[in-house]
């Protein structure tokens, strides 16, 4: 079934980005459109599933026109409809895959339904042509933190996950507490590059044991009660030492438990994959560890981090050549694991 000609419109609605691409073999992006809905919600600090459904609703059709008419084609030319079906927000997936039906039967064309999780890591292949599995891949969002392990490019075994709070949502916790605008992750990272990483010795979970499980509730109180100390000492806070140790002393714990994965299992290439793998410090002490060890790292650019349907379109055209089309009776798994 592999086809390297396949034109793949693909679509992604799983929290608040509103995305359409187009792609050809699974692995060359001929669009990549992206409605973001970061303005509406920042009133709010965070995503409100009603309003991201609303948006979701509001906008699809737009972007999906857009996407087809930036990679140059019309719906006649589309070979395969790809569509996230978990995990995300029920509301938001099933605007997505409601919308991707319609086109699908009206079209006459197959769908396939794609895993959240699975995009992220596809998101390498788009710009790292020789990457091919087995590989260990981090993935590390607002909603997941997990080491993966890619036997195939359909194929994956979960490694260890986080026990609690996912990195991305602890960042947008703390930052918060910091009181720096929505989406934290980003903020905090602004915040940092002017401060001291060794002003607070935050705690640093499960590093140095065995187990490639996280752990990342614990640091986002430690960052909670240092404030609480110190406002009812009378102190200032500094909030860019804050921000600064914070993101190093999660930044430490992903970077050691990734090493110790790639060790433990022998693999010599290591992914990055999600919107924390945008993370300046991140990158920088991943590409360190990685260059000392001798391993090969892939790191998708930042605006393949975040949530877009290019990975979508590769995801499911992977997912086609090995297991074909899904039926009209898809539907959402907002809780799906890997």
């Amino acid at each position: 079934m592999k086809n390297r000609r396949l034109l793949t419109l693909a679509i992604e609605t799983s929290c608040d980005e509103t995305a359409a691409a187009v792609l050809r073999g699974g692995r060359t992006a001929l669009s990549n459109v992206i409605s973001s809905q970061i303005d509406v919600h920042r009133a709010f600090g965070g995503v409100v599933p009603e309003i991201a459904s609303r948006c979701h609703l509001e906008r699809i059709n737009a972007v999906v026109d857009r996407a087809l008419a930036d990679a140059g084609i019309g719906f006649g030319d589309v070979d395969l409809i790809g569509v996230t079906q978990g995990p995300g927000l029920v509301g938001a997936l099933l605007i997505g895959l409601a919308t991707a039906k319609a086109y699908a039967l009206a079209l006459g064309k197959p769908i396939v339904g794609v895993h959240h999780i699975k995009a992220h890591i596809c998101a390498a292949y788009i710009e790292h042509a020789s990457l091919e599995p087995p590989f260990l891949a981090l993935v590390v969002s607002g909603g997941h933190t997990s080491l993966v392990r890619a036997i195939g490019r359909n194929a994956y075994e979960v490694l260890g996950r986080t026990r609690d709070d996912a990195a991305g949502e602890a960042f947008d916790k703390v930052a918060r507490a910091l009181g720096l605008p929505y989406p934290g992750g980003p903020a905090i990272d602004r915040a940092a590059r002017g401060g001291d990483p060794g002003a607070v010795a935050f705690k640093r979970a499960l590093l140095g044991k065995a187990g490639l499980e996280f752990s990342f509730s614990g640091v986002k109180t430690g960052v909670l009660n240092h404030l609480n100390a110190e406002r009812q000492a009378g102190r200032s806070v500094n909030v860019a030492n804050i921000a600064a140790s914070f993101r190093q002393s999660v930044v430490d714990v992903l970077v050691a438990k990734t090493m110790l994965a790639a060790e433990t299992h022998g693999e010599t290439r290591v992914v990055m994959a999600g919107g924390v793998a945008a993370n300046s410090l991140l990158r920088a002490s991943m590409d360190e560890a990685c260059r000392k060890r001798g391993l090969r790292l892939y790191v998708p650019s930042p605006a393949l981090c975040t949530d877009n349907a290019v990975m979508v379109g590769a995801a499911a055209h992977f997912k086609y050549e090995e297991e074909g089309a899904d039926g009209l009776d898809l539907d959402a798994f907002p809780n799906s694991e890997l």
